[in-house]
């Protein structure tokens, strides 16, 4: 299911794909946290067991999959502090590339979402901080 997920990310030049817990794919487009927040606020049955590709995971798009019940998750990119926090869940993670931090979109720091969660601990600190930044934004 992975390889197919996978696939499906990079041929149709999307940001995230869900294979939902019910077997459901969909595909995302929105760039950063904002289709993963969505789920977890609107539909978090979605999550609950799912399988997860996707382009870029910061800490921000840890914490939402590890809050969502996620199962597995395979992204091209992993910053380290994402990686450190799936270490402390039952989310099964594979990646092609490792990165000290998630840059901005203009590549000139430190994407806003990953400073935020910075200094948490636990997914569950992330949330408020990604929802409050969702909500304002």
């Amino acid at each position: 299911m992975m390889q197919y997920l996978t696939a499906l990310l990079r041929n149709g030049n999307h940001t995230l794909v869900v294979a939902g817990g019910d077997g459901e794919v969909r595909t995302f487009d929105r760039r950063g946290v904002a289709d993963l927040f969505d789920l977890l606020t609107a539909e978090p049955q979605f999550l609950r067991g799912a399988i997860v590709a996707d382009k870029v995971v910061g800490k921000g798009a840890a914490a939402l999959m590890i809050s969502g019940g996620v199962a597995e998750v395979h992204t091209d990119i992993i910053s380290e502090d994402a990686l450190a926090l799936f270490a402390e869940s039952n989310v099964r993670v594979t990646f092609d590339r490792q990165v000290p931090f998630i840059r901005n979109r203009t590549g000139t720091g430190c994407c806003p979402v990953e400073a935020l969660c910075r200094d948490c601990a636990t997914a569950a600190e992330c949330l408020p901080r990604i929802r409050n930044f969702i909500l304002n934004s």
